[in-house]
Parts: C-alpha cells; sequence; structure tokens
C-alpha cells in the first residue's frame, strides 16, 4: 500500500539539505544568476531575480562546488524554482 503524503512527512525520495550558494543558469547563449537555496542528489530550490526569464529546461552551475546539473523545472512559485536533475 502507498504512503500519501502529508504535512509532516517529507514526499521526496532523497531529502533535501537546506544551503546558501551561488549559481548560473544556462541556457542558450544566457546566463542568470540565481541563490540555491536546497540541494539533494535529485534537486533543489533556486531563487533568481523577478524579471528573469528561465525556461523549463536549463543548465545549473554551483558557483562554489564547481560542478554542472542538467535541470527540469518541476514547479514555480514567485521566484522561486523546485527543479529535478536530468
Amino acid at each position: 500500500m502507498a504512503t500519501i503524503a502529508t504535512a509532516d512527512t517529507e514526499a521526496r525520495v532523497t531529502p533535501r539539505r537546506k544551503v546558501l550558494d551561488s549559481g548560473l543558469m544556462r541556457f542558450g547563449d544566457f546566463s542568470v544568476p540565481c541563490v540555491i537555496r536546497n540541494l539533494s542528489e535529485t534537486g533543489a530550490a533556486l531563487d533568481a531575480a523577478p524579471q528573469s526569464f528561465v525556461p523549463d529546461q536549463f543548465t545549473l552551475i554551483v558557483v562554489r562546488k564547481k560542478k554542472i546539473y542538467s535541470c527540469t523545472v518541476i514547479w514555480r512559485k514567485g521566484t522561486r524554482l523546485g527543479v529535478s536533475f536530468c
């Protein structure tokens, strides 16, 4: 029987840890700076500037760690994006 997530349970397969890192969302010839708010092996939550256009798929560069992820946007709420890593 499947477990249904409630407000008290974590719905993600892998837990996210809170971070405060700088990143770049790269698509085409454009780079948009962002703040990485939380991160897991499978995804992240990102904050971008309100006027930023971010497509549904892009490359995330975590500047400090020098890591690169291919991302797909799962949800959007204001300036925050939830992404999964491809």
